[in-house]
């Protein structure tokens, strides 16, 4: 048992949520458990979110409010939203999505890298370096509001996060000098949830979190004292910052036609109409149309323009179509009805948006439950998580799912599945496979994590040679591919020869290798 404050961390696309859980100091001595409270802490300005935003300029580096304040004029150098490339290779979508930024997005060696002035000089830096200078600066504010070091960290991402986005933020966590487990959002906020509210025997509860930069949806239930993970779904490119970049593109076309321009040629005049947008999105959270006045936008012209939350709500329909299909295959995929959910538990702040909500209630005939803070309600979570791996708090065992299905080449690019998504932690799985040529003596067994039949648009891990296999007929020996996961999503990966058990090869996935400046290749 730890009387250290136990600390999780929201590291959002939007914002970032750094909350402690912090002992009672009059507590039973003839316990073995710590009473305590969950506190968010705010940042310097006073805030209990803070901007995910780095800025770089002529003297110094900013971070969070700071940053964000002074990104209209320094777009190119003002860095956001590196969530949304954690752990990804640089390809057509990243290229694509990159293009909806003032700043610039490189190719290194197969990776996305950040190009920014900073002190007169050229420099490039990862979205897991962004990450960790972000959770460094929260890290500090929150060791001065505790006056106590913080070493141990419990770091929340998306359900939906493969396995390398997972391994970069716990690396980005490592930067900053922390020592980091990891946590899906949905279970983080189901914790915050559960707290408070009893969680009876096999009901079902979904929480839907929608919030800057992704999107969650989880069904879980409790069986005494197991909070399961039924299934899962979403999108990790679908957030708020989407339905602002469509308000974006309807109102550039609606000023490049009023004043025959292309006000695209200017960064800072679009990063001020990116504002509007955004400051219109929420303000039709409210009201039934909002406004945008910006004078001297681009080229001397002024631009007014209004509105309507229908017109929203036409423009975006296709995001809310993505988000109901999400819903609707995490229920197929719990096995369960929608009328077999009990709470629909609102999470992210983007769920203030009126169409998600009435979409919700129609399609599941009842009201939502808003009684958590969904801006906050996740790294409550996490910090409930924290004291529990620290042995403050009765300890509530998790059972989450492996979000993507897991699997090895077979043919010319076949996947061939052995762990199917939704899949229950721990778990261990073996499949039989054999050779594809006369007197083969060796194959090449390459791991990926994806839903395609094609390996090729499937996530790569990994690759490992099985040699000295007896000569004979092709399909004759049996070749046993075994796929063991643990609680923390370790994955181990082995092969043997059913005839000769002393010819094996086991590895544990290099995943740290998956997200380094070097780019792993399956060929």
């Amino acid at each position: 048992m730890s009387e250290v404050p136990s600390i999780g961390i929201d590291l959002g696309t939007t914002n970032t949520v750094i909350a402690a859980w912090i002992p009672e100091t009059n507590k039973d001595l003839n316990s073995t458990k710590s009473s305590g409270t969950v506190n968010i802490i705010a940042n310097s300005k006073g805030h209990r979110t803070t901007p995910s935003c780095v800025a770089f300029n002529e003297k110094e580096r900013l971070i969070g409010t700071s940053a964000l304040s002074q990104g209209q004029r320094n777009s190119k150098n003002t860095i956001y939203s590196s969530k949304r490339l954690i752990g990804r290779e640089f390809d057509n979508e990243v290229k694509a999505e990159s293009e909806h930024w003032p700043f610039a997005v490189v190719d290194k060696e197969g990776r996305p890298f950040y190009e920014v002035n900073h002190k007169s000089e050229i420099k490039y830096y990862s979205p897991q370096d962004i990450a960790s200078m972000i959770l460094e600066y929260v890290k500090q504010f929150a060791e001065s509001y505790l006056t106590k070091k913080i070493t141990d960290v419990v770091i929340t991402v998306p359900a939906n996060f493969n396995t390398i986005q997972r391994e970069a933020t716990k690396f980005a966590g490592e930067m900053a000098v922390l020592n980091v487990s990891i946590i899906s959002e949905p279970i983080a906020a189901a914790l915050a949830y559960g707290l408070n509210h009893k969680i009876n025997y096999n009901d079902y509860v979904l929480i839907f979190d929608l919030g800057g930069g992704t999107f969650d949806v989880s069904v879980v239930t409790m069986q005494n004292d197991i909070l399961i993970v039924e299934a899962t779904s979403g999108d990790q490119h679908l957030g708020g910052e989407d339905f602002t970049n469509i308000l974006l593109e309807h109102f550039t076309k609606e000023f490049n036609s009023k004043y025959d321009c292309e006000i695209q040629v200017n960064e800072v005049s679009v990063k001020r109409l990116y504002n509007a947008c955004e400051n219109a999105k929420l303000e039709l959270s409210d009201s039934a149309s909002a406004n945008i006045d910006e004078f001297a936008l681009f080229d001397g012209h002024d631009f007014c323009a209004t509105i309507t939350r229908d017109k929203f709500e036409e423009l975006c329909d296709n995001l809310f179509q993505k988000i109901l299909k999400s819903v609707e295959l995490v229920l197929s995929d719990a096995k369960v009805q929608k009328s077999d959910i009990k709470n629909i538990v609102l999470v992210g702040g983007s769920t203030r948006i009126l169409k998600i909500q009435d979409m919700l209630k129609d399609f599941f005939g009842k009201e939502l439950d808003k009684s958590i803070n969904p801006d906050e309600a996740v790294a409550y979570g996490a910090a409930l998580q924290a004291s529990m791996i620290h042995g403050n708090m009765e300890n509530l065992l998790l059972v989450d799912v492996t979000p993507l299905s897991l699997g090895v080449q077979v043919g010319e690019n076949e996947m061939s599945i052995l762990i199917k998504r939704n899949t229950r932690l721990p778990f261990s799985k073996a499949r039989n496979y054999t050779t594809a040529r006369d007197n083969q003596q060796k194959v090449e067994i390459k791991v990926y994590e994806g839903e395609d039949k094609n390996v090729n648009n499937n996530l790569f891990l990994d690759k490992f040679t099985l040699m000295n296999i007896p000569p004979g007929p092709k399909g004759t020996p049996t070749i046993i591919v075994t796929f063991d996961m643990n609680n923390n999503g370790i994955l181990i990966v082995s092969a043997v020869i059913k005839s000769n058990e002393h010819l094996t090869k086991k590895i544990h996935i290099d995943r740290r290798r998956c997200f380094s400046h070097e780019k792993k290749n399956p060929s």
